[in-house]
């Protein structure tokens, strides 16, 4: 979602200053087009080189410096960006932000910009605690800035307390909520990512191979475009997104418990997550040794299937997505998948394809609905689950799927 856009990152004088050159060269390899301006103060903790070298832009301090093109610097610099962050922001800066004050480069453009503003405050405690700067943390909140932070931790100074900076985890997700539709803020969704586990004894488990990515890319590409998102996780790879509610589970009752719960209050249920099927009649008190058997024989009874219970129970309104992960007869499989669960659409991935197998960073599939289909070529998984979000807002607005975008 960073390819063409321009982001103008505030760089001020505190030590969290060294953070916004991560951040600088995570948003660079995504593709965005990175304009660092520092203030004079931010220059003492880090070069300008740093993130020249780390963007591969000019990088602005001096509000009077001829600029790099023609243009009126601060004026062009707010013209141009998408979004300005100020990461971190100092007491000092966030004062002079509040008060309208334009006597640097960066306070020059904050004030001449129209477009979304971030700040994520970082600073002592004691500062951070002064009622003038609540004050005017304050005022920027009334101004429409959005404030990531700070969080609490261990300080430079030595103390412990709020004043640290924000996750850059965090401050990213911030700045993609910033940069999308909100077109989602009337959806309650709840999604389940990762594969379940079902025990056989106190060590072993029977599972799948499923990482959980896919789910968590679609949890995130859902809350940052405004739903209220309930993420369900099994057994996953990677750490879920900010500003979700996480419900961890390990088997398919447990999965199915937390799911049934919350789809009376959902208006998008997503299948993302890989129940497993089956289960063991009985799951022994202690250990299986090796040494007292020299065959194994377990007997399996299926699991309840999740999909099909939330299918029979949708409301009126209320959109189910399903996965079909298979490894052959794909179309026809997740055909009558999406009929016989009740589904709205289902999204069909050949897993035996390279690149698009439990685990990897991308997928190739296949959106189905009862009356169109749409295939994608193989792309990130953060792409494929904004297609698919792009695909429930088009159920939900009566559309079909040929209105995607790509």
């Amino acid at each position: 979602m960073w390819r063409e856009k321009t982001l103008v990152l505030g760089v001020t004088g505190g030590i969290a200053a060294y953070k916004a050159a991560e951040l600088a060269s995570f948003l660079t390899q995504r593709g965005a087009t990175v304009e660092v301006v520092m203030t004079p103060a931010a220059c003492q903790f880090v070069t300008p080189l740093t993130f020249r070298e780390l963007t591969g832009r000019p990088v602005a301090v001096d509000l009077f410096a001829p600029p790099a093109r023609f243009e009126i610097q601060h004026v062009g610099l707010a013209e141009r960006a998408d979004l300005v962050a100020v990461v971190p922001a100092t007491a000092n800066t966030i004062a002079k932000v509040a008060m309208g004050l334009a006597d640097n480069l960066l306070t020059s453009v904050i004030l001449a910009t129209r477009k979304p503003i971030l700040m994520a405050p970082a600073m002592n405690t004691w500062m951070y605690e002064n009622p003038v700067t609540r004050a005017n943390l304050d005022r920027l909140r009334e101004r429409g800035i959005v404030l990531v932070g700070p969080a609490e931790g261990r300080l430079a100074c030595g103390a412990v307390g709020m004043g640290r900076l924000a996750p850059l985890e965090e401050i990213v997700f911030a700045m993609e909520k910033l940069l999308s539709p909100d077109d989602c803020r009337e959806e309650r969704v709840v999604v389940t990512a990762g594969g379940t586990r079902e025990a056989l004894d106190p060590v072993r488990f029977l599972g799948n191979r499923s990482s959980g990515r896919m789910g968590m890319a679609l949890a995130r590409a859902f809350a940052r475009r405004g739903a209220r998102v309930t993420l369900v996780a099994a057994a996953v790879e990677v750490p879920p997104p900010p500003g979700v509610e996480v419900v961890r589970v390990e088997s398919t009752a447990e999965m199915a418990a937390a799911v049934l719960a919350r789809a009376e209050e959902a208006t998008v249920v997503v299948m993302a997550g890989a129940p497993a099927d089956f289960r063991p009649v009985e799951v022994a008190g202690q250990k299986i040794k090796r040494s007292r058997t020299e065959r194994l024989v377990v007997e399996l009874v299926p699991t309840e299937d999740i999909a099909a219970t939330v299918g029979k129970r949708k409301r009126p309104g209320q959109i189910l997505v399903i996965f079909a992960a298979e490894t052959e007869d794909l179309l026809a499989n997740a055909r009558e998948k999406l009929m016989a669960k009740g589904a709205d659409l289902v999204v069909a991935n050949d897993v035996t394809e390279p690149g698009s197998g439990f685990g990897s960073e991308t997928d190739r599939v296949h959106l189905l609905t009862p009356s169109a289909m749409r295939s994608l070529p193989l792309l990130p998984k953060e792409e494929v689950a904004r297609a698919i979000v792009d695909a429930v807002r088009a159920i939900r607005l009566g559309r079909g799927l040929d209105a995607l975008d790509g």
